[in-house]
């Protein structure tokens, strides 16, 4: 299994750590949070990794480097200080020849506790556009899904009609893309987001989604970080274990 990571964004709502590092290495319980990720996706059966960097990509690339610590085989791409968007710098990845018909999608700052094997099962291994989607209810951010029957009818940000019109999920931040997708939803070097993939997936049907029941974990903000380092600092994620850093 592959999965690209976007970890080029420039982290504004974590300054001042965000004028030294790059949000993806933090420092969470002293360690850079790059690892907790790594870790969690070698130990769930992820084997290549693709790094999308921009925003200080030398340090990214110094530290991950080839992935062996990991036992995964790691490659940076590059998108330079004018960055191209969460499913521009996808597409990017997909020019350059590196990805798979089929992989995952996660964000630099997420930390998501689940297991791996069921969602890629349940995309087809690949060959289906899926999105996780957790049961929020407003809770930890706007709701943006709605879901029923294994798929999203519908994803959109912003919605002010959104429990009005039954969004009661929210996006994870885990999916599973194909190459496929990508290329026929953004031309090559332009600049979008994937929301307007989603967006547009949802709403020709072509969108499965799978509900999880573990609430995620983040380093994009600082209430993100206090509740992460206390999860992995719980005896919970002791008995779940983790290889070390070095």
């Amino acid at each position: 299994m592959q999965c690209l990571i976007l970890a080029g964004g420039r982290g504004t709502r974590m300054k001042p750590f965000t004028d030294r590092l790059p949000k993806t290495l933090i420092p969470v319980n002293g360690i850079p949070f790059a690892h907790y990720q790594l870790d969690w996706l070698s130990r769930h059966g992820v084997e290549r990794v693709i790094y999308s960097i921009g925003h200080m990509a030398d340090k990214i690339r110094d530290f991950v480097g080839d992935g062996s610590r990991w036992r995964l085989d790691i490659t940076c791409v590059d998108e330079g200080e004018k960055l191209l968007g969460t499913a521009g710098a996808i597409r990017l990845a997909i020019d350059q020849g590196l990805m798979a018909d089929g992989f995952f999608v996660i964000y630099g700052d997420s930390y998501l506790p689940v297991e791996l094997a069921p969602v890629w099962q349940a995309s087809k291994k690949g060959a289906v556009p899926l999105m996780t989607v957790y049961r929020n209810d407003g809770r930890w951010d706007e709701s943006n899904v709605i879901f029923e029957n294994g798929r999203v009818v519908l994803y959109e940000k912003g919605r002010k009609d959104a429990a009005a019109i039954g969004m009661r999920h929210i996006d994870y931040g885990l999916s599973v893309l194909t190459r496929e997708a990508i290329v026929a939803a953004i031309g090559g070097g332009e600049t979008a987001d994937l929301a307007l993939v989603f967006n547009r997936l949802s709403r020709a049907g072509g969108l499965l989604g799978r509900e999880v029941g573990e609430r995620f974990y983040e380093v994009g903000s600082p209430q993100g970080l206090v509740d992460l380092q206390a999860h992995l600092s719980s005896p919970e994620r002791g008995r779940e274990g983790s290889r070390s850093p070095g």
